[in-house]
């Protein structure tokens, strides 16, 4: 298939790419196709029920299993993706998501087969997008605009689904579509930088050193050892992260209506007006850019999205529980933003906001078994007060690792100035 071509702009001294249009809107479509099976489990559930006629819980688990067969592909090729061969894995893992969900869509005897091999090629168009965020300027204005992009553009879809209806070839046949399309523009999407921004730091001695004209002798970027602990560290963190987070969405309707007598339509109005609250979220870090640094925000939203978690479970005005689930949730998205521009700041290669999404699938994948056990063990308060203490925990390292991604930043581009 032959792909359009276009003449990338020049990176900057720092290794990073401005934002245009084509590079920018090309990343985001490849993402989002990735990503689509997590947005639209629920209809791949029906369409899978309807499809080989398999019951609620098996549909369920070929669903995670074509999940988890997606984290665990991006997670295998992501280091691929901060070099040369970025677009080849976004090429090779896009075929394979149109072939496998084609198929999905057409051939009933082939479905299951279909949905694996199309959670794989998903895994490797995830990988390549992370990784080719953390090629552009201002990593937190990027990560906005991508959010910004994945909840239109799946906004859009989660409603016109539906109503062309749930069978294989409507649900499957639109990831299949969906998939194309971002296959013919990946020759837009930035390829790594010829060398990493931090190279410098890769030993001591190469470290550019400054002498300012107070006399004070400083590096110009953190040793590369100091990079890779961060790097490491933020993916757990925000693997467990997802599960706390993940844990509390697959909940909320069981929790919403034992505690307040939240109804269907209640929960309705729930989870549309949290998908609107993320909208304004990342509008808003659009619109604020690396204006109010990286790790102080990460932390704070961290901490007042625990306290809203711990609110959430003793709650008892349906209202109330509607209320503070959407600003919870709202809060929820602009920190999922500061996470991937913190991983795309360490390293303009895209060798740690490569691997964060399909993290963030390992952690998030098995959430319902997750949230209902700590349900059965602890109630629902003690379920809460669980995921707030955890979120008050990680925003310790996720909010030291903010402040070393933005010091990073800043220092290289003191040394290209």
């Amino acid at each position: 298939m032959s792909a359009p071509t276009r003449t990338a702009p020049a990176p900057t001294a720092t290794g990073r790419l401005p934002i245009r249009f084509p590079t920018a809107s090309s990343t985001f479509l490849v993402g989002i196709a990735g990503y689509l099976g997590v947005n639209l489990s629920p209809y791949m559930i029906a369409a899978v029920q309807e499809g080989i006629g398999a019951d609620v819980l098996a549909g369920s688990w070929l669903v995670t299993g074509t999940l988890l067969l997606t984290a665990l592909t991006g997670l295998a090729v992501a280091p691929l993706c901060a070099g040369a061969r970025r677009r080849t894995v976004a090429r090779v893992g896009l075929g394979l998501s149109v072939v496998g969900f084609g198929v999905a869509a057409l051939v009933p005897a082939l479905l299951v087969a279909g949905l694996l091999v199309g959670g794989i090629g998903a895994g490797g168009a995830v990988a390549s997008a992370g990784a080719a965020l953390a090629a552009f300027r201002n990593p937190d204005r990027v990560a906005g605009l991508n959010g910004l992009a994945n909840r239109a553009l799946i906004t859009v879809i989660l409603a016109v689904v539906p109503l062309i209806g749930l069978a294989p070839i409507d649900v499957f046949g639109t990831m299949a579509l969906l998939s194309l399309v971002s296959l013919v523009v990946v020759a837009w999407m930035p390829s790594a930088p010829a060398a990493t921004v931090h190279a410098g730091a890769a030993v001591g001695e190469a470290v550019p050193i400054e002498v300012p004209s107070t006399g004070t002798v400083r590096a110009a970027a953190p040793p590369s050892r100091a990079v890779t602990i961060a790097g490491f560290a933020l993916l757990v963190v925000f693997a467990l992260w997802a599960a706390s987070e993940d844990s509390l969405w697959a909940m909320a309707g069981v929790m919403g209506a034992d505690l307040s007598g939240l109804t269907p339509e209640g929960l309705s109005i729930a989870l549309s007006g949290a998908t609107a609250g993320g909208l304004v979220g990342t509008i808003a870090l659009v619109a604020i850019g690396d204006r109010l640094g990286r790790g102080v925000p990460l932390f704070v939203l961290m901490v007042l999205g625990g306290v809203l978690k711990i609110v959430e479970g003793y709650v008892t005005d349906p209202t109330v529980f509607v209320v503070v689930f959407i600003a919870w949730n709202t809060l929820y998205a602009v920190a999922f933003m500061y996470f991937i521009s913190t991983a795309a700041a360490l390293d303009a290669d895209g060798r740690w906001s490569g691997p964060l999404l399909a993290t963030y699938l390992v952690g998030s994948a098995l959430t319902p078994v997750i949230g209902a056990s700590l349900v059965e063990l602890f109630g629902y308060q003690g379920f809460v007060l669980t995921l707030g203490v955890s979120s008050f925990v990680l925003a310790v390292p996720a909010g030291i690792i903010g402040v070393l991604s933005r010091r990073l930043e800043r220092a290289t581009k003191e040394v290209a100035a």
